[in-house]
């Protein structure tokens, strides 16, 4: 896969203080990446070097293989930008603000106004097009202003903290038309957010970032994988004899053995007809058949893969 951006070595000071601390990177094209990290991480410094917007202390950066330091404008043509604050005039209609944009892009004017029309549609605003921006609700606005970010039919959308202040049904449409955006287009995403459950929806691979510095990187397996010593699923589950008779049930020691013997089981404990164990990867199907085969039913069984949210408390800790 192509690279779409490249970061290597890339650090910002304010001062003594480092915003962004020796950064590496790569972000595959089609890819949706999520920059995730608390509030003042380092992750808007980041974005606002890759625009060409502030210059780097040190290291480099390129965005579809150009630098943002030499050719700012070469990369804004490239790059589609959705503040967490959209700007719009508000005495213009949706409509009339996306078609100014587009002329802003030398884009001419039916071609503006078919693509106008076009995003409106795909963001789920058509029917708000002629209502005056400054009418918009907080959502309504961030998805005029996802549209006003693809109008330039960019390569690259980088999203900075874009659903603060929507309701949770206006997040979960803007999300699901990010995915598709993406699937659909090839259009790389660039999402940074400190809502975690946020980002674990949407994207394909995570950085974690942490005053200036990306702690870890990868898909959530990965990322578990690193964090849990392989073992990122958890079983737990309680057995009765089959139609209540022991007899023709083997001993729990036996079933521990049994259960351990399974592949990509790593601990595995019984006590009390009530087992936990550790694995690799999700094998509830395979602890059934043996637990069946010994002479046992389940009255429950639960399974828990480590999510985000165990990821990051995990490395604060």
């Amino acid at each position: 896969m192509e690279n779409v951006i490249e970061i290597e070595g890339l650090t910002k000071k304010y001062g003594q203080y480092k915003a962004v601390n020796n950064l590496d990177l790569t972000i595959e094209r089609g890819e949706v990446f999520g920059l995730l990290g608390p509030n003042g991480a380092g992750k808007s410094t980041t974005i606002l070097m890759l625009l060409g917007l502030t210059e780097p202390d040190e290291g480099s950066a390129r965005v579809c293989g150009i630098d943002p330091v030499q050719f700012p404008i070469r990369v804004k043509k490239k790059v589609g930008y959705l503040p967490e604050d959209v700007g719009f005039y508000d005495d213009l209609s949706g409509f009339d603000n996306l078609v100014f944009t587009a002329r802003l892009n030398n884009i001419p004017q039916d071609i503006a106004e078919m693509r106008a029309h076009e995003l409106l549609e795909k963001v789920g605003l058509e029917r708000e097009k002629d209502k005056m921006a400054g009418k918009y609700s907080r959502g309504m606005r961030q998805r005029l202003g996802l549209a006003d970010v693809l109008i330039k039919e960019p390569e690259v959308i980088i999203l900075d903290e874009p659903t603060l202040g929507i309701d949770p049904a206006g997040v979960k449409a803007f999300l699901q038309l990010i995915v598709k955006l993406s699937r659909e287009d090839g259009i790389t995403v660039l999402f940074s957010s400190h809502h975690l459950y946020q980002v674990q929806q949407v994207c394909d691979r995570v950085g974690i970032f942490v005053e200036g510095k990306l702690l870890a990187k990868g898909n959530i397996g990965e990322l578990s994988r690193q964090l849990f010593s392989s073992n990122s699923h958890v079983i737990e589950g309680g057995i009765e004899p089959l139609n209540g008779n022991s007899s023709k049930a083997v001993s729990l020691e036996d079933l521990n053995n049994r259960v351990k013997k399974i592949p990509g089981v790593a601990k595995v404990s019984f006590e009390n007809r009530r087992f936990v164990l550790e694995a690799e990867s999700d094998i509830a199907h395979l602890v059934s058949a043996v637990i069946a085969e010994a002479g046992y039913g389940l009255s429950y069984l639960s399974k828990k893969e480590y999510g985000l949210d165990d990821i990051y408390s995990r490395y604060f800790q």
